[in-house]
């Protein structure tokens, strides 16, 4: 595998290969877990070369109006229940198990930030305006108000690069937490499984039953995010299941979930964490325990992201 890296775009001359285990196989070359151990992809130092590259991207500009930020809500500091056992739920897959002795583990939290929906067309249009990031140019061809897809794992970083040093220079609360030291990244994957599922182990962010009129599964296409109403969600998020896969900022390890391990290994090659299944997935796969992965360069129809803001 060779190729130069563009710190704006793709590898050119690198074909990728998708992933998944417990989650959506559409367009996607599997490839087995190994539950020994993590996985890991010989790629040169791929990942290490992409967190680099990422940190040398542009972020100057035009300045986005107010309406392409990210809306962030709390997600209080606790403990929550993290993983599922197929003995306990038939639903779930051997990836959401914490260990061979135990079904749940339970993880402790800091307070954090959760973008109420995923990053939008338009808004990563800004981005892409801002710093002529070389994308997918389909990415930008979908509705304004839907999630964008087509991004890649260090495309979606590089857009949380260039809207944290957008924060920095801005009032309001956001802005205040970045110049206070907090940063904008994608969320772990237990903070994301944390903002899905609340502190009451449920399968889905409304409840344990699916509900056709509260996400966007089992169908044909992304719809604008917010449209489907949820009241129950533990945080008030939208789209937490389904419309489209969220990357993570965790790399695809075998539970239990430790967190410095989980920030530790950030420049390791790597498969990356996706949750929340999309538009086309059935039920089983949108639950708030799904778990899939990618190599950060898949780009595909159905991978989207959404943003949070973390303590440092």
């Amino acid at each position: 595998m060779t190729g130069r890296f563009d710190p704006r775009g793709a590898i050119p001359g690198v074909q990728f290969r998708g992933f998944k285990h417990g989650g959506s196989n559409t367009g996607v070359q599997t490839r087995r877990f190994n539950p020994g151990g993590s996985v890991r992809v010989v790629a040169l130092g791929l990942a290490a070369v992409i967190v680099a590259a990422i940190a040398a991207s542009p972020i100057s500009g035009q300045s986005p109006a107010a309406a392409d930020f990210p809306e962030f809500v709390e997600i209080p500091a606790g403990p929550f229940i993290m993983g599922a056992d197929s003995a306990v739920d038939p639903r779930a897959s051997g990836n959401e198990k914490w260990s061979p002795a135990q079904g749940e583990g339970t993880v402790d939290l800091p307070a954090f930030f959760m973008a109420r929906h995923e990053v939008t067309v338009a808004q990563f249009t800004a981005f892409v305006r801002a710093t002529s990031a070389r994308i997918d140019p389909n990415a930008l061809a979908g509705p304004p108000a839907h999630p964008v897809t087509l991004v890649s794992w260090p495309n979606a970083l590089a857009y949380c690069r260039w809207l944290e040093s957008v924060l920095a220079k801005g009032p309001g609360p956001a802005g205040d937490r970045v110049r206070a030291g907090w940063r904008v990244t994608l969320p772990t994957e237990a903070q994301w499984e944390k903002a899905a599922r609340g502190t009451d182990r449920r399968a889905y962010p409304w409840g344990d039953q699916p509900r056709k009129d509260r996400a966007n599964f089992e169908g044909t296409g992304t719809t604008p995010v917010g449209q489907y109403a949820c009241p129950e969600c533990p945080y008030g998020l939208a789209d937490m299941s389904g419309n489209v896969w969220e990357w993570a900022s965790s790399p695809y390890q075998p539970y239990p979930y430790d967190p410095s391990d989980d920030r530790a290994k950030l420049d390791a090659d790597a498969l990356w964490v996706m949750r929340g299944g999309h538009f086309g997935d059935p039920a089983r796969q949108v639950r708030t325990t799904t778990r899939g992965a990618a190599d950060p360069g898949a780009r595909r129809a159905f991978i989207g992201f959404r943003v949070a803001l973390v303590p440092r």
